[in-house]
């Protein structure tokens, strides 16, 4: 098979198109005969050595994909969707994902919610186990102090995971806004739902969400910055209000003021998905397949797809992803692996 490997650790260029054995399942997974893979910030972070696979994970990089199942084992035990052969499903791995076939356990597949392409399908998996394992599981959006009345917060608002954020918390009935960095992405994350867009560039969002709440301030903030930002979120949060990282993109260390923790019973709490058990990722898959494919089936969620390349254009892929241009979802293209 073609697949896209990491020749060395470094940029966009160490992405190579090669030839690979084909994978062969494990018990409890399936093969699947990919049609897109979805790319996500982990995927780079890999490429730079700073994320390496979980043990026994493929080396190749891809957290989700979209595709056609064809091989492997359809046990009870571990189908809980009634998957058969030659059904189209979106899964998260934990590696693999950039590549014509992939083993993936039957437990993290999904039926492709109706209606929506291959591609759309890809863009899935990797952000709304990430968004539904965090926002809701994590930090219990509407079972704080604030009830169903709470808000949220979503830094990075137009990336691949805060549009899934947004979304999803707002076709749920939360108030939300988001931070961006130009004014066309806050635009955008105000038509996906976001009530108010804050440009972190000219306006300081811990002033903007108190103005907005009457002086109450937030009550769930999803955070991929963490680094300096952390303190200001803690001033952003109301009393009883939850932090939760996901990525260190701004860094790892923050100085933090504890005695304000205390005070205001807040808590700071954050996860990686990658290297998370499969019997949590089918209970995470349960959980979407139940409450939020129902929302993507009826057009309240749309995948937003801001770029779909070739597969053989993975480095091409990643530099915009990089670049910070996107507004949405990176997708590669199996159809087109040259």
């Amino acid at each position: 098979m073609k697949a896209i490997e990491i020749t060395e650790f470094g940029g966009p260029e160490v992405l190579t198109l090669v030839e690979r054995p084909m994978p062969e399942p494990k018990a409890g997974e399936v093969l699947i005969k990919v049609a897109a893979s979805g790319v996500n910030r982990p995927d780079v972070f890999q490429r730079k050595g700073a994320y390496a696979p979980p043990p026994g994970a493929s080396d190749l990089p891809g957290l989700e994909l979209a595709g056609e199942i064809v091989g492997g084992t359809l046990d009870d035990k571990h189908n809980p969707f009634g998957l058969k052969m030659g059904d189209r499903v979106c899964a998260l791995l934990s590696g693999g994902g950039y590549a014509e076939y992939a083993a993936v356990p039957l437990a993290q597949c999904l039926p492709v919610p109706a209606g929506l392409s291959d591609i759309e399908a890809a863009s899935l998996p990797e952000t709304f186990f990430t968004v539904w394992s965090n926002v809701f599981e994590r930090a219990q959006l509407g079972q704080g102090e604030g009830g169903a009345n709470e808000t949220l917060l979503v830094q990075g608002g137009s990336s691949g995971i805060g549009v899934t954020a947004i979304q999803l918390a707002q076709a749920m009935g939360f108030r939300v806004f988001a931070t961006a960095g130009t004014a066309e992405k806050c635009q955008a994350c105000e038509e996906l739902g976001a009530e108010r867009a804050i440009n972190y560039k000219s306006e300081d969002f811990v002033e903007v969400v108190k103005s907005l709440t009457n002086d109450r301030g937030v009550d769930v903030i999803l955070d991929m910055v963490a680094g300096g930002y952390v303190p200001r979120e803690l001033s952003a949060l109301a009393d009883g209000g939850r932090l939760v990282i996901i990525a260190l993109l701004g860094g790892a260390k923050s100085e933090v003021n504890l005695g304000e923790v205390l005070r205001r019973r807040l808590t700071i709490t954050g996860s990686t998905l990658r290297s998370r058990s499969v019997e949590f990722k089918a209970k995470v898959a349960a959980q979407l397949k139940q409450h939020v494919w129902p929302l993507i089936e009826s057009g309240r969620i749309k995948p937003v797809i801001y770029r779909v390349l070739p597969a053989h254009r993975a480095k091409d892929a990643h530099a915009l992803m990089e670049s910070g241009e996107h507004i949405g979802k990176i997708v590669l293209d199996w159809s087109q692996a040259a």
